[in-house]
């Protein structure tokens, strides 16, 4: 587990230089507390002499990098880093501070939930939380949240879950349910930054010491809105098209056919990384993500030659989303055989998945542009590939349905699958002449 940082630890980690504090809301509260809580008053003075601080949550301007940013940081240490009134009055002015000066906000999360000695009142600062993060992401401002140990309760759902980057420290407690309220059974294992990662929750574990150049790369590349559409990637495999249906498909098929990964690699100077769905899954052959090209930022969804489980299809439309948002236009890279068909992924929602992907194509607020660079299998390929704006490589193929599958579903014998193939169209020169393409990529 991860040292737990205080504040002002948790602040000269990642800020470059001055951190200037926003002047804090002024407000009457009663003595103890809305609730006249016998001791509150006591309880909160000794948090502040312990940690110097005079509330859970300290929210100011700094510079990451070099964009400037509003920081928000929560103090463990003055009662659990709690949402109390005082808090949630900090946060709505941390955020609207945020949206009024067009910045970026950048939250480093520790805390236990809500504040018991306020009772309700406490917890309805989730809901002021919560709409305030909304109307920053309707005004197209970038939130990132760090999770610290500990990120539970209602801090983990609104500043934590409801980040468009959420990054962890290593070994940190992320859960709704915090330590004390589990079930007596629980696996502890399941409360940890790395498990949510592997549930689809979190993006990434990023080390102490990685966390403000993994910081500076995510605001350098979320800040600098470009909405012209994005160039399809030259061809990075063989130049020669498929005089055959067949052809199309084995080449497209072939092992030593570059993947998304060369494809990104070479036409990205840098790029990072988003993970999971939010809904509990990932998806190992759906890299999503965003990337400098040309020095501007272009959102990316690629396929990587798997059959696309439910969890990549949501990942991806979750990006599109977010790019729109954003205002950054989006490249996709259609390599699929089709999406995954066995039984857990039905269970997964797979019809659902595609669907959803569909709806954030063709809603797109930004620009996509789409470049099958292998086998198009299917719905599966297509809820990937925009309409209008879709290129093919020449060791490329979009079809229907595979081959052999549509030889078996028109209930011809083997040695007719090639014939079949050359019947379906599914060559590059053949997706051209269809105008299912716009055009056929060059080295």
């Amino acid at each position: 587990m991860t040292e737990r940082l205080t504040t002002r630890e948790a602040i000269a980690l990642v800020a470059d230089g001055e951190f200037s504090e926003l002047a804090s809301p002024v407000g009457n509260f009663k003595p103890d507390g809305p609730l006249s809580w016998q001791g509150y008053d006591d309880s909160r003075a000794r948090a502040a002499t312990r940690t110097g601080e005079e509330e859970s949550v300290v929210c100011g301007r700094a510079t990451i990098g070099s964009t400037p940013v509003v920081l928000i940081a929560f103090e463990f240490g003055f009662l659990g880093g709690s949402l109390g009134e005082r808090t949630g009055d900090r946060l709505e002015a941390a955020y609207t501070y945020a949206r009024e000066h067009r910045l970026p906000l950048v939250s480093l999360v520790a805390t236990g939930g809500s504040r018991m000695q306020e009772g309700m009142l406490a917890l309805t600062q989730l809901q002021r939380v919560a709409r305030q993060s909304a109307l920053t992401r309707e005004a197209g401002t970038a939130q990132i949240a760090v999770l610290r140990d500990p990120t539970t309760g209602g801090g983990w759902a609104t500043l934590g879950a409801g980040a468009d980057v959420t990054l962890a420290l290593p070994g940190a407690q992320v859960g709704f349910a915090g330590s004390r309220v589990r079930p007596p059974d629980a696996d502890p294992a399941a409360y940890t930054a790395e498990a949510q990662v592997s549930a689809g929750a979190v993006d990434a574990v990023v080390q102490p010491q990685e966390l403000r150049q993994t910081l500076s790369l995510w605001l350098e590349l979320l800040t600098s809105p470009s909405p012209e559409p994005a160039p399809p990637p030259p061809a990075l495999g063989t130049p020669d098209l498929p005089t055959t249906g067949w052809d199309a498909a084995d080449r497209a098929r072939s092992p030593q056919r570059p993947r998304a990964a060369a494809y990104l690699d070479s036409y990205f100077t840098h790029r990072t990384t988003i993970s999971g769905d939010r809904c509990g899954g990932t998806d190992a052959g759906m890299l999503c993500g965003f990337g400098s090209h040309g020095g501007r930022t272009i959102a990316y969804a690629a396929q990587c030659g798997t059959a696309t489980r439910p969890a990549g299809y949501r990942t991806a439309a979750r990006l599109i989303r977010l790019a729109g948002r954003l205002g950054f236009p989006v490249l996709t890279l259609v390599d699929t055989p089709g999406a995954a068909n066995d039984a857990e992924a039905e269970r997964q929602g797979t019809g659902s998945a595609i669907a959803d992907l569909f709806a954030a194509v063709a809603t797109a607020r930004t620009p996509v542009t789409t470049l099958v660079i292998g086998e198009g299998g299917s719905g599966g390929a297509l809820a990937l590939a925009a309409p209008g704006n879709t290129w093919a490589t020449p060791d490329s193929y979009f079809s229907v349905i595979a081959p052999e599958l549509a030889a078996a579903i028109l209930k011809r014998p083997a040695g007719e699958v090639r014939a079949t193939a050359d019947q379906l169209r599914i060559r590059p020169q053949d997706l051209l002449d269809l105008g299912v393409i716009r055009g056929i990529m060059s080295a």
